[in-house]
C-alpha cells in the first residue's frame, strides 16, 4: 500500500512538475559574456593592452552605439556564413566604429590622469570554447606615473544584449602583475591593489557564480535529497568538490578542453540522473527515503556506486565552471590562484546551502517520521524533470 501512494506520488510530481519547470532556461549560469585583457608595458610611458572580445556581441553594440548599419549587416552576415575572414575584414573595414566604442569603455589612467589610446595593428579572429572572439591591441601613452587603473565596462546591461558581462584582467605593470575580475560592481582595478582584495573579487565572483548558476543548484539539491545522514551528504560533496576541483585546474592549466555542447548536456543529464537516485530508492524500499541518524554509518555497494556517479559528473561540473569563464588555453600562474580562490567562493557557498536545507530535512523528519519521504520524492522528482528537460533543451539547441 505504501508503495503505491509513493508511486502515485511520483508520477503526479512529475506530471505536475513538467509543465510548471519546463519553462526554465537550458542555460543556466549567471553571466553571458566575458572579456579578456592582458595588460603590460613595453616601454615608459606606454601600456599596451591586448583585448579578446566575443565578436558577435562586438558588432551589434558597436554597430548600436555608432549607428554604423553597414557594420551591423556585415558583421552579422559573416557571423552568420562562420567566415573568419569575412568577420575580420568587416571589423577592418569599420575600425572607427569598433575603436570608438572600445576605447570609450576600456580606459588606462595613471596616477589619476588619463592614458591617450591608440589601435595597434589590426583584428585576428579566434576562437574561445567554439564562439568567435575579435582580438585587438590598444596602444596607451601614459604620463610618468608609480601605478595605473584599469576601468572596464564594455557590454553594459544597459544595452540589453547582454547582463554581467565580465571583464577578466591580468597585468604585469608598475614592476607587479596580478589579474581582477570586474564587474558592474567593480569596474576597476589599481595595480596597486592589494592581493587580499584581488582575491576577494574572485571570491565574490565564484560565490555570485553558484548563486545564480540554477544548475548547480539543483544538483547540490539532488544530493542532499539523496543523502539519509548528515556525513553522507558531507561526503558526496567533498566527492563533488574534489572531482570539479581537479578538472577546474587543469582546464585552467590548458591541459583538458572539451566543447560547452558536449559539457551543457552532461550537466543537465547529471542533474537528472542523481536526482532519480533517491526515487529509485524510494520506488525499492520507500522507508529509504527517511532521514536516518548518524549512528552506524558505513557505505554499501550501491553507495560507493553512487559516490562513483558523483565524483564522474563532478569532473563535467569542473569543465563547466571553466566554461563559464571562458577557459580553453594556459593561463598565467597569478591568475591560476585567482581561479582557485573563485573556486572557493563556490565551495562556502555550497557549504551554505548544506547547512541550509539539510537541517530544514532533519526538522521534518522529528514531526512526522513519513515527512522525509514525501519532501525527498518531490524535491528529486522536480529536479529530475528539470534535468531531463534541459538535457533535451541543450541537446537540441547544440
Amino acid at each position: 500500500m505504501r508503495r503505491r501512494l509513493v508511486r502515485s506520488f511520483v508520477v503526479a510530481v512529475f506530471a505536475g512538475v513538467a509543465v510548471l519547470l519546463g519553462a526554465f532556461p537550458a542555460q543556466a549560469h549567471g553571466f553571458s559574456s566575458t572579456v579578456y585583457a592582458d595588460l603590460t608595458s613595453p616601454g615608459r610611458g606606454h601600456v599596451r593592452a591586448a583585448l579578446g572580445l566575443e565578436y558577435d556581441l562586438l558588432v551589434v553594440s558597436a554597430a548600436d552605439a555608432e549607428h554604423d548599419d553597414p557594420l551591423f549587416r556585415q558583421g552579422t552576415a559573416a557571423f552568420e556564413n562562420r567566415d573568419t575572414a569575412a568577420q575580420g575584414a568587416a571589423l577592418s573595414a569599420h575600425a572607427a566604429s569598433i575603436g570608438k566604442y572600445v576605447t570609450e569603455r576600456f580606459r588606462v589612467t595613471a596616477d589619476g590622469q588619463g592614458c591617450t589610446p591608440r589601435q595597434d595593428g589590426g583584428f585576428t579572429i579566434e576562437q574561445r570554447d567554439g564562439v568567435p572572439y575579435a582580438r585587438m591591441v590598444l596602444d596607451f601613452q601614459c604620463p610618468d606615473a608609480e601605478a595605473h587603473e584599469v576601468t572596464g565596462t564594455l557590454f553594459p546591461d544597459s544595452e540589453q544584449y547582454v547582463r554581467d558581462t565580465k571583464t577578466i584582467v591580468t597585468y604585469a605593470l608598475d614592476l607587479t602583475s596580478g589579474s581582477a575580475a570586474l564587474d558592474a560592481h567593480q569596474p576597476s582595478v589599481s595595480t596597486h591593489q592589494t592581493w587580499t582584495a584581488r582575491f576577494g573579487e574572485f571570491f565574490r565572483l565564484g560565490a555570485e557564480h553558484l548563486l545564480t548558476g540554477l544548475d548547480h543548484i539543483l544538483f547540490l539539491l539532488a544530493l542532499i535529497a539523496g543523502s539519509r545522514r548528515l556525513r553522507e551528504i558531507v561526503l558526496a560533496a567533498t566527492t563533488f568538490t574534489l572531482a570539479h576541483s581537479v578538472t577546474f585546474v587543469l582546464a585552467a592549466l590548458g591541459l583538458v578542453h572539451v566543447p560547452a555542447e558536449i559539457i551543457e548536456p552532461l550537466i543537465a543529464l547529471s542533474i537528472a540522473v542523481v536526482a532519480a537516485w533517491p526515487l529509485w530508492r524510494l520506488w525499492r524500499r520507500p522507508e529509504a527515503g527517511e532521514l536516518a541518524g548518524n549512528s552506524h554509518f558505513s557505505l554499501d555497494r550501491t553507495g560507493w556506486i553512487r559516490l562513483g556517479v558523483v565524483f564522474c559528473f563532478g569532473l563535467a561540473h569542473g569543465l563547466g565552471f571553466a566554461s563559464a569563464l571562458g577557459i580553453d588555453a594556459a593561463w598565467s600562474w597569478t591568475l591560476l590562484w585567482s581561479l582557485l580562490v573563485f573556486n572557493l567562493g563556490i565551495e562556502v557557498v555550497q557549504l551554505a546551502v548544506i547547512a541550509l536545507v539539510f537541517p530544514l530535512l532533519a526538522l521534518l523528519r522529528r514531526r512526522s517520521p513519513a515527512a522525509p519521504r514525501w519532501t525527498t520524492g518531490a524535491i528529486a522528482a522536480a529536479v529530475s524533470v528539470v534535468g531531463l528537460t534541459w538535457f533535451v533543451q541543450r541537446v537540441a539547441g547544440g
